[in-house]
């Protein structure tokens, strides 16, 4: 791939696949620990664990962003690798010790997650420092394949050592996958790197606030990724619930299906890779494609029929994910992209805290397959709304092209009268 020829770059996504693999391992080994051995099958309480992980991002994005644009990304990157990597050593040291409370992993998900608020949008525009804008497209679609490749093993790997040793060394591989994200950030060439110039100290966060409210581009983007991922991507509880309550199976296969959804997220993420420019098109008919896929999910009766619907849905959000931050990077002024990208972080993951408990009580009185029906009809809605608000404010027009396979045209008002 084209990136991997900037030296800065390769040693980046090495270290990123690596600590990619322990971030899955991690997820399912501590939803394992929550649902089997410190609650009796809770959903409730995987819900409110997997809203503490993320309840910092969106109240702390503002801040966090304008630090990300004021000091060295690369500097706070290596701050909050560091810390990430303390925090999973003492989740693990309480599981090891035989003395972990559910209030212990309450307190580490909400650490974890004040610590990613900074890391995120660090991290997301940080890309940009390292490839010439040409290349970013390629880069975004790389960092996804990289984490998407890493979600393919982890989970399998999670359930297998989850299996034969315990929740405890699962925890463990995830706090030394850290340290080849350290010696990578730490190898790197200064000198070849693209900084953004820094901006002012004060009135740095409200500026980067008003920039992003005066782009109608970007705020439907946002609201998009809102949605997604608020009520669509709560596959965390979706697949602990669905393995373990409705299928009645264990945890090499509840870790199996994080793997198999994998295939689809893999394919998605190895696609944006190859596209030169994200379009608005891909972004709206992905989003349409994961919400029949979701929907689908939610009348499939077995196991096997599940994992197989995972692949479109993993493939669908994940092409949702990768075009909307390409698009959002490219649009955005240098000067701004560390604010707007922390703000982008924050709806995405930051919409969870809401999301996630209420689909864990929804998935508590109702059942699992209505959690999932909330996230198919949330984000069919968002299709719906997003097209309509095209077409009454910007005059859009749409039409389905005959033959095989369907295109849709897309076209504008101002163009037709053209």
């Amino acid at each position: 791939m084209a990136s991997f020829s900037v030296r800065n770059y390769r040693y980046f996504f090495l270290g990123a696949l690596v600590s990619n693999v322990g971030t899955w391992v991690q997820r399912i080994g501590q939803d394992w620990l929550v649902l089997t051995e410190l609650t009796d099958g809770s959903s409730a309480a995987l819900g409110i664990v997997t809203a503490l992980q993320f309840l910092a991002i969106p109240l702390l994005a503002p801040y966090a962003g304008a630090v990300a644009d004021r000091v060295s990304k690369r500097k706070l990157l290596m701050v909050t690798q560091i810390l990430l990597a303390a925090t999973a050593f003492g989740l693990w040291a309480l599981v090891a010790l035989d003395v972990v409370q559910l209030w212990h992993v309450f307190v580490f998900a909400f650490l974890q997650g004040v610590i990613s608020a900074f890391d995120n949008p660090a991290r997301q525009s940080f890309v940009s420092e390292m490839v010439p804008p040409g290349l970013l497209s390629n880069a975004v679609g790389l960092n996804s394949t990289s984490f998407n490749g890493a979600r393919l093993v982890g989970p399998g790997v999670a359930g297998l050592t989850i299996a034969a040793f315990g929740v405890g060394p699962a925890l463990l591989f995830n706090a030394l996958s850290f340290l080849p994200m350290i010696v990578a950030i730490a190898s790197m060439n200064a000198a070849e790197l693209q900084p953004a110039p820094p901006v002012k100290a004060r009135g740095a966060t409200l500026d980067g606030l008003k920039y992003l409210t005066g782009r109608a581009d970007l705020m439907i983007v946002m609201v998009i990724v809102f949605m997604l991922g608020t009520f669509g991507m709560n596959f965390q509880i979706y697949n602990a619930t669905m393995a373990t309550q409705v299928f009645q199976k264990g945890a090499t296969e509840y870790g199996m299906l994080g793997t198999v959804m994998a295939v689809g997220t893999l394919a998605g993420a190895l696609l944006a890779a190859r596209r030169a420019k994200p379009s608005f098109r891909t972004l709206l008919l992905s989003l349409a494609g994961f919400a029949v896929s979701s929907a689908l999910l939610t009348v499939v009766p077995n196991y096997t029929g599940y994992s197989l619907l995972l692949i479109p849905a993993g493939f669908f959000a994940l092409t949702v994910m990768t075009t909307a931050n390409a698009s959002v990077q490219l649009a955005t002024a240098p000067e701004y992209r560390g604010r707007v990208m922390a703000i982008y972080v924050a709806i995405f993951v930051g919409g969870t805290p809401l999301g996630a408990p209420i689909i864990g009580w929804i998935g508590e009185v109702w059942g699992p397959r209505a959690s999932i029906a909330v996230g198919a009809v949330a984000t069919g809605l968002t299709v719906v709304g997003v097209l309509a608000y095209l077409v009454l404010h910007d005059g859009l027009r749409l039409a389905v092209e005959r033959g095989w396979p369907l295109r849709l045209r897309v076209w504008t008002a101002a163009r037709e009268a053209a």
